[in-house]
């Protein structure tokens, strides 16, 4: 091939060193230790490519931004190094007519490389993107601890205004202590009111994130209690509110509620005075200040004891956060947030129960028992009850009844084979 505008033979002998580049015969037929010392320097780029992409890696356990962003400025490096390889070898070697089986064999080689260096790319900017997650991640918690810290202050001082702090309550009286608030029958069941709707609250998150992990809902309402008749599909969410409770309120019936107390000579008055302590406090910040208190244990247990670990696997991809409960944490997600303040209002409506002399007893009905208006309630308030020899049955007991002096808090049931009113 003949370059452009060399019409003389001699003109293009003299000047093609000069002006024009080399023929393409010419370039196939470069000395062969040239073409291996390219091909050293790939490899050569190529290790180094492998050991920092195993530094980017191992920067990630434990989470390093500094080894990270480093390990990232030398994989770009070596990124950059073989591009400019690839880019030295096609100018100086232009593809030819006709290829040896060596020259195939080193092309085929160059290609697998270029695919590696593709993959290493694709990696590169995954862990880019996962860099700066994390990063917004740590603003985030930052911001919140400095939240939780503002609040941990104002709620100190308002403590000590009250007297709580241990300290000032040691010399105060027991009327002093219980402040304004009054233990009567109207304030428990006020506490049964707010424990209640905290599992309806914790019950839409968890059926959110089954539909979204690909759940069958309705298999898994029959799994929680099977054969129940429901009168509508939407009514299903009362087997995952029945199933919360029947965890949560394990171990109800006694004094410590499943969790070892560390003072096991507790009165009636320090229960209540539990109840003050916590009453106005956000749960997050109370396990926060005391991982292992006697609530931080209590929010641990309820939680491995609510969510199955497939379960949980399935809406989160992994088991980190159960394992960092188990390991004594109290992880800041939003999903923890919302069960720590279920587990709050019932932790609370334990403390109340036991505040009163005698303390008020819980009682539960079992599926299939037949409906009574004096010890239960239904849910559903416009199901058509039939005046019939057949009373309506239990399908399913959502929230527990409690017998406090001589008066009863009815549990709250769902009836099966129910209509509804049109």
């Amino acid at each position: 091939m003949q370059p452009i505008g060399a019409k003389d033979p001699q003109l293009r002998e003299s000047n093609s060193q000069k002006v024009h580049p080399q023929p393409m015969e010419e370039a196939t037929n470069q000395k062969p230790e040239a073409v291996d010392a390219l091909i050293s320097k790939i490899f050569t780029n190529i290790s180094s490519l492998k050991s920092a992409y195993i530094e980017l890696q191992s920067a990630h356990t434990p989470y390093d931004p500094d080894k990270i962003q480093t390990a990232d400025k030398l994989v770009i490096s070596e990124l950059k190094m073989l591009s400019e390889l690839k880019h030295f070898y096609r100018e100086h070697n232009p593809k030819p007519v006709c290829v040896s089986p060596q020259d195939s064999r080193l092309a085929a080689e160059i290609q697998e490389q270029q695919s590696l260096l593709k993959t290493y790319e694709v990696m590169v900017k995954k862990f880019q993107s996962e860099i700066q997650n994390k990063d917004s991640e740590i603003l985030q918690l930052q911001q919140q601890i400095q939240e939780a810290t503002q609040k941990r202050v104002k709620l100190e001082k308002n403590l000590k205004l009250r007297g709580l702090s241990a300290k000032e309550s040691e010399g105060t009286s027991s009327e002093n202590r219980f402040f304004s608030v009054d233990l009567t029958p109207d304030l428990f069941r006020s506490a049964v009111e707010a424990a209640y709707r905290a599992i309806h609250d914790f019950s839409k998150p968890v059926i959110n994130m089954m539909k979204a992990a690909g759940w069958d809902l309705d298999a898994a309402a029959n799994s929680i209690e099977p054969d129940v008749v429901y009168a509508k599909r939407a009514h299903k969410k009362y087997a995952f509110e029945s199933s919360i409770c029947h965890r949560m309120f394990g171990g109800f019936q006694e004094e410590c509620f499943s969790v070892k107390p560390e003072d096991p000579g507790v009165t009636n008055e320090s229960f209540f005075h539990q109840y003050l302590a916590l009453r106005e406090m956000d749960p997050l910040d109370a396990v926060g200040q005391s991982p292992d208190s006697l609530l931080g244990k209590f929010c641990r247990t309820k939680y491995l004891a609510v969510l199955h670990p497939k379960m949980e696997a399935s809406f989160f991809g992994n088991l980190d956060q159960r394992n960092f409960i188990i390991g004594g944490g109290h992880p800041r997600t939003a999903f923890y947030q919302a069960f720590l303040k279920l587990a709050k209002s019932i932790w609370l409506l334990h403390r109340l129960a036991y505040s009163f002399n005698p303390p008020v007893k819980v009682f539960q009905v079992k599926k299939g028992s037949e409906f009574s208006e004096v010890y239960m309630d239904s849910v559903v308030k416009d199901l058509i009850i039939e005046e019939s020899e057949q009373k309506p049955k239990v399908g399913l007991m959502v929230m527990p009844g409690f017998y406090i002096g001589g008066s009863v808090i009815q549990c709250q049931v769902y009836l099966t084979g129910m209509k509804v009113a049109e």
